[in-house]
């Protein structure tokens, strides 16, 4: 089983997206016949069984075993990753495009980056897999709190700086053999979950180059 699977497909986008069959993903996290999943979640053994086609059919979930129990075959299932994110290529014709209005201070600028960063990865992700070989990427998650707008403005332009010396470093535009990568540098306020309300949000972020810092928020 993956640790990740990306959706790519809009028919399995679609199937996954259905509330019972993302509750039988779920609960597929451990392998489960159609009756054991019926038991558990109080659904008719019927219904289990066609909506376990269609995930199947989708690839989402696969068969673990067979177990025979007198003279009924009784097939085991399993979600063929713990989690699922659907590729924004699934609306190809609507998803964001960076290029297309590139604004270092917008806050949905720095969420056409995600979008492109999900959709190239998981292109990348899907390829390896079927070649059978690991992808080579880099990652850094870290948070930071600030004392001030101007605290964070400053730590954005050093981190701007820090970053645009290092590209300019190690970029070999002519390198024989050279493969290009992507940087992408995002910072965002964590949004904090309001009682009774939906969420407070503020964000923040740095181009691939990481120049400028989104000062949309001023707290």
């Amino acid at each position: 089983m993956l640790e990740v699977a990306v959706i790519e497909e809009p028919a399995a986008a679609e199937a996954s997206l259905d509330p019972m069959r993302s509750r039988l993903l779920a609960a597929l996290t451990e392998p489960a016949s159609a009756a054991m999943l019926a038991a558990r979640l109080g659904l008719p053994r019927q219904k289990v069984n066609y909506h376990l086609k269609e995930l199947e059919r989708h690839g989402l979930v696969e068969l673990a075993e067979e177990r025979r129990k007198g003279n009924v075959t009784e097939r085991v299932y399993r979600a063929t990753a713990s989690s699922y994110v659907i590729s924004p290529s699934v609306l190809a014709a609507v998803s964001p495009d960076p290029a297309r209005f590139p604004d270092q201070l917008s806050a949905r600028w720095l969420l056409a980056l995600g979008s492109r960063l999900v959709q190239e990865v998981g292109t990348l992700l899907t390829g390896a897999a079927r070649a059978r070989r690991r992808v080579a990427t880099f990652g850094i998650d870290a948070q930071v709190r600030f004392a001030s707008a101007a605290d964070r403005a400053a730590f954005a332009e050093e981190l701007a700086q820090s970053v645009a010396a290092l590209v300019s470093r190690y970029h070999d535009e002519s390198a024989p053999g050279g493969r290009s990568h992507r940087v992408v540098v995002g910072l965002h306020q964590i949004p904090a979950v309001q009682p009774g309300a939906g969420t407070e949000t503020g964000a923040a972020g740095t181009a691939p180059n990481g120049e400028k810092a989104n000062q949309e928020d001023p707290r």
